[in-house]
């Protein structure tokens, strides 16, 4: 398949970036996941295009993003309605368009969630470093020369013409995530649940907490009632491996959300948001507000499952379509 000149980008927003499902198995080496915080809306937006569900896309932080089809390509569009519109005409999102030579496609600004998800039929041609395309800001490798994107950058995918037979393809409503403003999280407590009182955990399930301006993609920062720890503990613990969800209790008592360029942490970890809710972390924005609940292992897996279904029962829908 041949590598075709695909995008060019007219603006490239506060913070566009090349990412797929992350490169796990490189902590030890203090290499941390990176890759779509909402891996839910790209391997979606992906499906969407007749691609593999790992393929790299583009993640949208926010607004301003303005690209221009150099060639005729199908695209999708997940994630969070940061209103999109090609060629100044509003489209919808979890489903994919045909976009033509020279059109212009344009994310205006949130309407809800924080993070859009763009897949282009054919994916992202980029270099793949630990196996993986997802771009490390900090390190500055893989994605698209290690960095965000800038103006005049071109994005190259392999033959999209021929994903163009696929034609539009849609998640069904009724499976779409609802954003808001104000988040409810399950959890389940632990790993270092029994070095916080009884009441520490009551006050961190019973209060809302507003996320920080100061949160990326390392952390979500959150501001509300201190949770202390017990008496007779220090402050931090042996630096660990932490995983994106995990909720650290830092010395000033206010809660992080891990998130996925975060691979070490030396705080105690009062709980963690369960898989099904991680992909809501990207859409979780500065001045939202956040809850906890707790949740059974069994139910978290009930809900983990039936996300799971849901897609494997998308991808069998357009397996009969795609290229």
């Amino acid at each position: 398949m041949d590598d075709i000149a695909t995008l060019e980008v007219v603006e490239p927003g506060p913070l566009t970036t090349v990412q797929d499902l992350g490169r796990y198995g490189f902590g030890r080496y203090g290499v941390p996941p990176s890759g779509a915080l909402d891996f839910f809306a790209l391997r979606i937006a992906n499906l969407l295009v007749g691609n593999p569900e790992e393929e790299a896309g583009l993640e949208i932080t926010l607004m301003g993003l303005k690209l221009r089809s150099i060639t005729e390509c199908l695209v999708a569009i997940a994630g969070g309605d940061l209103r999109p519109s090609i060629n100044q005409t509003p489209v919808e999102t979890w489903r994919s368009y045909i976009l033509k030579k020279d059109d212009i496609l344009h994310f205006k600004g949130p309407k809800n969630g924080c993070r859009a998800y763009l897949a282009v039929g054919g994916g992202i041609v980029a270099e793949p470093v630990l196996g993986s395309k997802s771009t490390n800001l900090s390190s500055g490798f893989g994605g698209h020369e290690g960095r965000a994107l800038r103006k005049k950058d071109v994005l190259f995918s392999k033959s999209p013409g021929r994903f163009l037979e696929a034609g539009a393809g849609v998640l069904p409503r009724e499976w779409v995530p609802v954003y808001g403003k104000d988040w409810v999280l399950s959890i389940l407590f632990g790993p270092q649940d029994a070095d916080f009182p009884e009441d520490s955990k009551n006050l961190f399930l019973d209060s809302p907490f507003k996320v920080s301006s100061h949160s990326d993609r390392t952390g979500i920062r959150l501001s509300g009632p201190p949770i202390i720890r017990a008496g007779g503990t220090g402050e931090s613990i042996i630096s660990e491996g932490v995983s994106p969800g995990a909720i650290q209790i830092p010395g000033d008592a206010q809660p992080i959300i891990i998130l996925n360029e975060t691979i070490t942490g030396g705080y105690r970890k009062i709980a963690t948001v369960i898989s099904a809710d991680i992909p809501l972390l990207g859409q979780i924005k500065p001045g939202d507000h956040v809850r906890f609940q707790e949740t059974a292992l069994v139910d978290a897996l009930k809900v983990l499952e039936e996300t799971e279904r849901r897609i494997t029962l998308l991808r069998k829908r357009l397996s009969r379509v795609s290229p």
